[in-house]
């Protein structure tokens, strides 16, 4: 059922040196950026086909932002099976639901407290057709 890492998601208190880092001296492709009230709020990096680095401006909005390292991603096909596998072995699993980036998602927390997310690409997830992801 899991395929495969597929990203893993940074905080970053300075968008502009992380993409002059990631884009400019490692060379990975902007693949897409995430907006909110209008403002870049963060991007999407391709580091080579199927593998990517998120990136998303740390601030006092979001307590998610306070670690450097906020979640890992695993894509997956199947995810309602995935679920109701977890489910069965009695983890706590959020719900299905469709990111705005046109992925489908759910999440869960490792005995560490490492979150985790699953992600399933459909024909129009921006990993495939990139744009603008407004999260407003």
């Amino acid at each position: 059922m899991i395929k495969g890492l597929a990203h893993v998601c940074l905080s970053a208190e300075d968008l502009a040196a992380a993409e002059a880092f990631y884009a400019g001296t490692l060379g990975f492709r902007k693949l897409f950026e995430f907006t909110r009230t209008g403002k870049v709020v963060g991007f999407y990096f391709e580091i080579s086909e199927g593998s990517y680095i998120e990136i998303f401006r740390q601030d006092g909005l979001d307590p998610d932002a306070s670690c450097p390292i906020r979640h890992f991603c695993l894509e997956v096909s199947g995810m309602d099976a995935l679920r109701g596998r977890l489910l069965s072995a009695g983890h706590a699993v959020s719900a299905k639901k469709l990111g705005r980036d046109g992925s489908w998602q759910c999440w869960i927390t490792d005995p560490s407290g490492t979150r985790i997310e699953f992600h399933e690409y459909t024909p129009e997830s921006a990993q495939h057709n990139p744009r603008t992801c407004i999260l407003d």
